[in-house]
């Protein structure tokens, strides 16, 4: 779902930057009502972990795979705003290091991978929740087809975006069918990876968890004719916050360093419908083309296997790192703000 620069025009492309960028700035405002000292750290290795995980391309179909969005796994683990910021971190890390999603096209794909999965994915959790029981499993149950549904809705974004600013002359109802058909297959992947990732923390931290939250409600009392808010036990938690978080970056650093080499090589959804329909003629050279960690490989290391392993593991270790000093600096606005001093 990457989009490379020459997919869409230079005008369609100015205008998404402006939304993407709007987008970002609601998003930093609305992050620091969902960050706190327990959840900042837990954001940075969100956005690690989905760009481990999107090393890992699965197939879905002859000659084609698929890999995470991750916007509906952002959302859920620690809320829509910083899951925008999560998804979008990875972007930059991918554009600007690998070549991975062109940086004039870098507004389109903040826009269709990290808002537009984002926003679907978290409304159609949040609807759920409120038809099913209040457990676990129906958080991870949401989930699945929250993602499941995210991925899709991003498909029908980019042929929109396309409808409007394509540089190809292709027949839009082509690359809608093609796009959206390949995508539902993806959306299951996503769906199976978000819904294992979800289900795993709710079950050792479900306090840590944002769209967990309504299992913590606690009763209410009626005291002077008034409801409040009754006291509440702590969540029992099967691990710490810190073994949880090494755990995560362990995991990652593996599935980065280690299993993406064992990942399918076929061409992505949006690659194999370019190639097929022919989008991709007017496709341009990435301006980090030249980088030494272009295509997820170290420059000058010529066994494959070492080449892919080290590139996923510096990729993992930049974005924890930037993901983790933006979440920190969000969260250090929030608590030097006068009304949390308040």
């Amino acid at each position: 779902m990457h989009v490379p620069d020459g997919f869409i025009d230079a005008p369609t492309s100015a205008v998404t930057a402006v939304v993407a960028a709007g987008a970002l700035a609601v998003s930093l405002r609305g992050a620091r009502r969902e960050l706190d000292e327990r959840t900042a750290p837990l954001a940075g290795l969100v956005a690690a972990f989905i760009f481990a995980v999107q090393m890992l391309n699965f197939p879905v179909a002859a000659g084609t795979s698929g890999h995470l969005l991750g916007g509906a796994l952002a959302a859920i683990l620690v809320g829509p705003y910083t899951g925008v910021l999560c998804v979008s971190v990875v972007l930059l890390m991918q554009g600007i290091l690998f070549a991975d999603g062109g940086l004039t096209a870098l507004g389109v794909n903040i826009t269709d991978m990290a808002i537009v999965t984002t926003v679907v994915a978290y409304a159609v959790f949040r609807g759920l929740l409120k038809v099913l029981p209040r457990t676990r499993r129906s958080v991870t149950a949401a989930s699945f087809i929250a993602a499941l549904l995210s991925v899709p809705a991003a498909a029908v974004a980019f042929t929109l975006l396309y409808a409007v600013g394509g540089t190809t002359d292709v027949s839009l109802g082509k690359v809608a069918t093609a796009m959206v058909g390949v995508h539902v297959l993806i959306g299951v992947g996503e769906a199976v990876i978000t819904a294992l990732t979800v289900g795993a923390v709710v079950a050792v931290r479900p306090d840590l968890v944002h769209g967990a939250r309504e299992l913590r409600q606690g009763l209410k009392l009626r005291v002077n004719g008034v409801l409040v808010d009754a006291p509440t036990a702590p969540v029992a938690a099967r691990t710490s916050r810190r073994a949880l978080w090494v755990t995560g970056l362990v995991t990652s650093l593996v599935l980065a360093g280690f299993v993406s080499f064992y990942a399918s090589a076929d061409p992505d959804g949006l690659e194999k419908v370019a190639r097929d329909k022919g989008i991709d003629v007017k496709t341009a050279e990435h301006a980090a083309a030249d980088s030494p960690l272009a295509d997820y490989g170290v420059k000058d290391v010529s066994d494959a296997r070492l080449s892919g392993g080290l590139a996923g593991v510096i990729g993992v270790g930049t974005t924890v790192v930037a993901g983790s000093a933006v979440f920190w600096a969000v969260r250090r606005r929030r608590t030097g703000s006068p009304s949390e001093a308040h």
